[in-house]
């Protein structure tokens, strides 16, 4: 029996938190729990969002870049 291919895990739903502050006209960093570790990707959001706050990945934009929104308090 073969083992699942975890190298494709999506990242969507995953939960993350903000390393680089993600400020209203471009992306910032979030560090997401991932395939056993953590993982950087570039994140964009609808609005700002600041450093050390909560979020979850809500879609991909590309291979290392997610949309992320903030988890409620």
């Amino acid at each position: 029996m073969y083992a699942a291919d975890s190298s494709r895990q999506s990242p969507v739903g995953a939960v993350g938190r903000v390393t680089v502050p993600i400020p209203a006209d471009g992306p910032g960093e979030v560090l997401v729990g991932l395939r056993g570790g953590s993982e950087a990707f570039a994140a964009w959001s609808g609005g700002p969002i600041a450093a050390h706050t909560r979020v979850v990945v809500i879609d991909t934009i590309s291979a290392r870049s997610v949309l992320v929104e903030p988890l409620p308090p």
